[in-house]
């Protein structure tokens, strides 16, 4: 599917049988990054591309490792590991000379990067080997990253800097929403005659119906435990309503803010309602859970959306980012971010009203059925590939 972007974003570039030599780079191998990136290379490999990754050899737990190990079988060029920090510093200087000999040594024509970090790292490698004669194409999928952070920030002039620089060395980026495409013409410039949007699409094995465990708590929440997510106004809302509801949510995920996020719900008298069991697929999580809550401060154009509308489970989400897109014809409400107030009224509204909020699952299946696959993210992907390299 194509979403309309403003500026020079067109439409898809047809699709090619030519065969590259494809190195992915991402710092954490996480999320919904890490779901793209997989979903990606696997269906690249598939169709006969020569498929790597470079990744964090840092970020990790037991559910990365068990992926991480899944895939490789499917890749050509392997799965390298290096340390990347997730602030700048010194250690970005050694990360991007070992991405410029590993994409030198594979002779690879592609290097995409991923986030802000793994994108950094794949336009200044590509750079370099540019520099000395090796023709090959740089592409970034954003990923929220550093479009995340407020222009008038010390960290959004900074970051935001940073992306006017390494833009010069991009030959294409391919934004996953329409929104990430305005935010990045807004705050760091065109993206380019060749740039596209090209959404996140779903395997068919996403759209297995939902179908909670008998234990399922309430409310669910699936995603990384860091402040941007919003798990801290779950847990407020989840407060407001408890005396008048005995309610109960599990919080899926791991990140930064973990321990402090356990920490909040134990103060707010919540400790016997609500539990933390850790990172998990969204599979597994799904039956934990009858109505999932994204309460994100910000958001690109999240894959846990998307696994919901698939799976066919309620929802309720604030409507930050590229959810408003996802959402697009389905009269599925949006909440403001960082309002708990707002939160506990429709998880109120969602347990008065169980058809309502059924019947707008089953809009929102049909939708993201038609609009959304990874087939088409990867042919419309590896067109913008083709047109760089012709």
């Amino acid at each position: 599917m194509h979403v309309a972007a403003p500026g020079a974003i067109r439409p898809p570039a047809p699709a090619t049988d030519r065969p590259f030599r494809i190195l992915h780079c991402l710092r954490a191998p996480v999320g919904g990054l890490f779901r793209h990136v997989v979903d990606l290379a696997r269906e690249q490999s598939a169709r006969g591309h020569a498929v790597g990754l470079l990744a964090d050899a840092a970020s990790s737990d037991r559910l990365t490792e068990a992926r991480l190990e899944a895939l490789r079988p499917a890749l050509a060029l392997g799965i390298t590991r290096t340390p990347m920090a997730r602030q700048p510093g010194p250690g970005d200087v050694q990360a991007v000379r070992f991405a410029t000999a590993l994409a030198t040594r594979l002779d690879v024509d592609v290097l995409h990067g991923h986030g802000a970090k793994g994108g950094a790292y794949a336009r200044l490698a590509g750079r370099a080997i540019k520099a000395r004669g090796r023709r090959l194409a740089t592409f970034y999928t954003p990923h929220g990253g550093s479009l995340n952070y407020a222009p008038g920030s010390l960290e959004g002039r900074i970051f935001l800097g940073l992306e006017k620089v390494l833009h010069r060395f991009t030959d294409a980026i391919l934004f996953e929403s329409a929104y990430a495409a305005r935010v990045f013409e807004e705050r760091v410039g065109p993206g380019g005659g060749r740039s596209r949007v090209v959404p996140n699409g779903l395997q068919p094995a996403d759209f297995e119906p939902h179908a909670p465990a008998a234990d399922a708590t309430d409310f669910l929440f699936v995603g990384e435990l860091r402040e941007l997510k919003g798990v801290d106004v779950l847990l407020r809302a989840l407060e407001a309503i408890a005396g008048r509801r005995p309610v109960s949510a599990t919080i899926v995920g791991a990140g930064p803010d973990a321990a402090a996020l356990a920490s909040l719900a134990r103060d707010l008298g919540l400790g016997d309602r609500v539990s933390f069991p850790g990172a998990l697929p969204a599979r597994d999580a799904f039956r934990r859970g009858r109505i999932l809550v994204v309460p994100s401060r910000a958001e690109s154009f999240p894959y846990i959306v998307l696994e919901a509308g698939a799976a066919g489970i309620p929802l309720i989400t604030t409507g930050v980012g590229g959810i408003p897109e996802i959402l697009e014809g389905t009269a599925q409400p949006m909440l403001p971010a960082g309002d708990a107030a707002a939160l506990a009224a429709a998880m109120l509204e969602a347990i008065d009203d169980p058809a309502e909020i059924d019947a707008r699952a089953r809009r929102l299946n049909a939708a993201v059925a038609a609009r959304y696959t990874v087939a088409g993210m990867t042919r419309d992907i590896l067109g913008v590939y083709a047109l760089c390299l012709r």
